[in-house]
């Protein structure tokens, strides 16, 4: 138990539960970090440990289900129930973990990050062919195909957005872009003069 709440650390508890004698009212034979939930030893059971009174034979071992402190803390939180030799339950390791700090560290880190709003990202790159390379990956994705499996529309609509970001100022530009496509550079010329001149 020790070993556990030392190696997650303070906002770990670690309970072991005695409930061979069917005393629900007192059941913690040992706890480590019993600050999270305020209990110490002689404490009670939850009320899954009531639950196993009503059916002992079933399967109530349970892993990353989600508790609560009377304080409204969110716990993460895994159980495992020992049997004697005849098969009744004698005991639970219960295992605890709060997650204040880790939603406070969420919440923080959520302010510090951009608002995910609609558009194009930037683009970002050390030479100007690889923000042109950068420019096309986002207009492919905004398609959803790949190159090989578009079909003319697709293609015109790649360009479409390559044109509306200026795309076409770099030099080469619709060369490469014909390359990417897998279309020829006289195609591409021919479905920029549609776009332009709708």
């Amino acid at each position: 138990m020790k070993a556990v709440a030392v190696a997650v650390g303070e906002h770990c508890e670690v309970v072991l539960h005695d409930l061979s004698s069917r005393e629900m009212d007192q059941t913690i034979y040992a706890i480590e970090n019993g600050h999270i939930s305020g209990r110490t030893v002689g404490g009670p059971s939850t009320d899954r440990g009531l639950a196993l009174i009503k059916d002992e034979a079933a399967d109530h071992n349970a892993f990353g289900y989600r508790g609560r402190t009377p304080d409204g803390r969110e716990l993460h939180c895994s159980s495992v129930y020992y049997r004697n030799q005849a098969g009744s339950v004698i005991g639970a390791l219960c295992i605890n973990v709060d997650l204040t700090a880790l939603e406070n560290a969420r919440s923080i880190i959520s302010s510090l990050l951009p608002a995910d709003e609609e558009g194009p990202e930037e683009v970002v790159g050390p030479n100007i062919d690889s923000v042109l390379d950068g420019m096309m990956e986002s207009a492919i994705g905004e398609i959803g195909k790949p190159p090989p499996v578009m079909v003319k529309e697709d293609r015109i609509e790649v360009l479409r957005i390559l044109e509306e970001r200026g795309a076409f100022h770099i030099k080469r530009a619709v060369d490469r872009v014909a390359q990417r496509l897998g279309i020829s550079k006289v195609t591409a010329y021919s479905y920029l003069d549609t776009i332009r001149n709708p």
